[in-house]
């Protein structure tokens, strides 16, 4: 049996229970606690450039001046001292610092809807690599119990040859070792596929046992972009790049914000006074907000934003320099795996099958040991098995490109 015909049976139980990825990962949208936070967070930080932007509330002051006893309107109209008074303050920031607060805070806002993006990949990316090692685990252990059921008629051959003196008893105990061996694996990949199904429940946000099914057999599409496009693209979309980028705008915007401090705001003040019978009064008076510590309070603090200016570029830089070692990382990967599919798939699989076929024939005239025969078997199932696992780490790989360059390649 070749590996294509294999492939095509095994092909065939999972589109009867098929989960398409493309609704899961609608549903991770919906209902991913992460990305519904960050959302959440996202949107708070929208709200937050139209209250930077705004002038200080203004303050509005009730009250009297007596003459002769505390009583409220005592010598009102017949001492000029006493009178009933309302003040308006308004504080005016210097001009030029309400718009760089809403900018800053625009600039937070950009941030923030960036990191929200970067979480939706983070989990869309986790979701693929949790759901390609779920197909991976149904397809290794369609694999695995069709050589145990070959297994085990070689073992029956085997036995019926050791009944009649042309096999040895070793034989039989190495026919039943490989079974067990077999079985163990079995054992290994029921783990991770329960692993793997409670992994997608939990990005998925649902309750835990729920059914996740057989997953569809979806194989990522080959690999057509360069290394260069990758990085390209990385700086265009990858969105830990713009929060990074949007946070520099924001320092620079923080670095005048602290220049401008040297400038004194003002508060304007407007005053009326009823005097009763007398005129009334009227008083308008500015305050000025003089920084005359500038050398321990301003100069400092413009200090601080250039330092951190300084910082946000660094960072910038160092998430620059991790995505691409990561882009590189990823990309040579799914180059390799992609390659050794190629070989395993058109060569060593088929002439591995070629050498079990004759060694079973051969076996049962008796011109070939057990060893020979139990050995070809090891190998073709080791060829195979490493098919499937190149195969999964083609799709994390690609699955993980997506993340980190914003551009889909698995879809």
């Amino acid at each position: 049996m070749t590996l294509k015909h294999c492939l095509y049976l095994l092909a065939l139980p999972a589109l009867a229970a098929a989960q398409p990825l493309p609704a899961l990962i609608n549903e991770a949208l919906r209902n991913n606690r992460e990305i519904l936070a960050a959302q959440k967070k996202y949107e708070a930080a929208r709200q937050r450039p139209a209250q930077e932007n705004s002038l200080p509330d203004p303050m509005i002051s009730l009250g009297y001046n007596s003459v002769g006893n505390p009583l409220p309107g005592a010598g009102l109209g017949s001492q000029v001292l006493a009178n009933v008074a309302v003040m308006v303050s308004q504080e005016l920031p210097f001009p030029g610092k309400l718009k760089l607060k809403g900018d800053m805070a625009f600039k937070e806002a950009q941030a923030e809807f960036q990191q929200y993006q970067a979480v939706q990949l983070a989990v869309i990316s986790r979701l693929k690599q949790a759901y390609y090692r779920l197909q991976y685990t149904y397809a290794a252990t369609d694999l695995l119990v069709r050589d145990r059921d070959l297994l085990e008629k070689l073992l029956k051959v085997t036995e019926d040859r050791y009944s009649v003196g042309r096999a040895a008893q070793q034989d039989v105990f190495k026919a039943q070792t490989q079974t067990s061996i077999l079985e163990t694996r079995l054992v290994k990949l029921e783990q991770e596929r329960k692993s793997r199904s409670a992994e997608i429940n939990s990005i998925l946000n649902r309750a835990v046992g729920t059914p996740v099914g057989r997953p569809e057999d979806v194989k990522p599409k080959e690999l057509t972009a360069t290394l260069e496009e990758l990085l390209a693209a990385a700086r265009q979309n990858s969105p830990m790049l713009g929060r990074d980028q949007k946070m520099i705008e924001r320092s620079e915007l923080a670095v005048n914000m602290a220049r401008k401090e040297y400038y004194p705001d003002v508060t304007l003040n407007a005053g009326y006074y009823n005097m009763g019978s007398m005129p009334p009064m009227y008083e308008v008076r500015a305050d000025f907000k003089v920084p005359i510590y500038f050398w321990r309070k301003q100069r400092a603090g413009a200090s601080e934003q250039v330092s951190n200016l300084s910082q946000v570029r660094r960072t910038y830089e160092a998430t620059d320099q991790s995505l691409r070692y990561q882009i590189q990382d990823d990309f040579l990967m799914a180059q390799a795996s992609a390659r050794l599919m190629k070989l395993y798939r058109q060569t060593i699989v088929p002439q591995g099958n070629l050498a079990l076929e004759s060694s079973l024939s051969t076996y049962e005239t008796g011109s070939v040991d057990f060893l020979s025969v139990l050995s070809n078997f090891t190998m073709v199932l080791d060829y195979e098995m490493n098919y499937y696992d190149e195969a999964l780490n083609y799709a994390l790989a690609l699955s993980r490109l997506e993340e980190t360059t914003g551009q889909a390649l698995t879809d």
